[in-house]
């Protein structure tokens, strides 16, 4: 009679049964996802929380490949005393600023160069920093880049898209702590844009699969998760008796 294996690799009567089961290796990481290549990263303080009508204060453009721009903004009109109690901006702190135009110039310029040359740029709430410089550049008549060719990353976003359920606030020092990533000062421009890039690379890291390792895919994932997320909150409204929201067909502009 035949010696008994030790360790059978399959149960008779199986498909297999008889023959050693082959080694499973997991999934190899895609050594080009969009999340180990360089990616810049841009944040505003402002005045105000209406990215239409409000205006920029100072500016964060974090290149990936170095020769960051960071400057501070006189926008001529005043600062809200709420909103200064926030940043910490003051007129006093932009009276040798220079003036919007001029400011914002060099950005619009920054953002073309990221666009042409395809890289990824991480904005938190990219609905709002976008929509309110996009206006700035409306409002003072500068040269626009193609905003349709942006290939963005908004953590905000995929946060919600990975992970919904999660109780709690989701401004970026919460979803900063929630990830594990350092934040020193919170509603400094430069310091938010930093720790709003780490984030993003960490979630592409831990759920590339949920994800996309592409920026094209990323971007298609996070226009569904923004229509998801005003059906959810219909949803919700609708329940308590509330006004409906038209879903957003322009993110990542409001």
């Amino acid at each position: 009679m035949p010696e008994a294996s030790a360790s059978p690799t399959s149960e008779p009567g199986r498909p297999g049964a008889g023959r050693r089961a082959k080694n499973v290796l997991p999934p190899r990481e895609d050594p080009n996802a969009w999340y180990r290549q360089p990616l810049a990263s841009l944040d505003f303080e402002t005045t105000g929380i209406d990215p239409h009508r409000d205006r920029i204060l100072s500016f964060a453009a974090l290149s990936d490949v170095g020769g960051d721009l960071m400057g501070m903004v006189n926008p001529g009109v005043p600062i809200p005393e709420s909103s200064a109690d926030i940043h910490g901006i003051t007129a006093s702190d932009l009276a040798r600023a220079p003036m919007s135009a001029q400011a914002l110039r060099p950005v619009l310029a920054w953002v073309h160069d990221v666009i042409e040359r395809r890289i990824g740029l991480v904005v938190y709430n990219a609905s709002f920093d976008l929509t309110l410089l996009r206006a700035e550049a409306i409002r003072h008549d500068l040269d626009q880049p193609d905003w349709d060719r942006l290939l963005v990353v908004d953590p905000f976003v995929i946060d919600w898209g990975i992970d919904r359920e999660r109780e709690g606030q989701r401004r970026l020092a919460d979803v900063a702590a929630h990830y594990g990533v350092r934040l020193d000062r919170a509603h400094d421009a430069a310091h938010d844009a930093r720790a709003a890039r780490e984030i993003a690379i960490t979630m592409g890291k831990s759920f590339e699969k949920a994800i996309g390792s592409s920026l094209t895919m990323l971007m298609a994932q996070q226009r569904y998760w923004i229509a998801a997320r005003t059906m959810d909150w219909n949803k919700r409204a609708h329940e308590l008796g509330r006004g409906l929201t038209i879903p957003d067909l322009n993110w990542p502009f409001a």
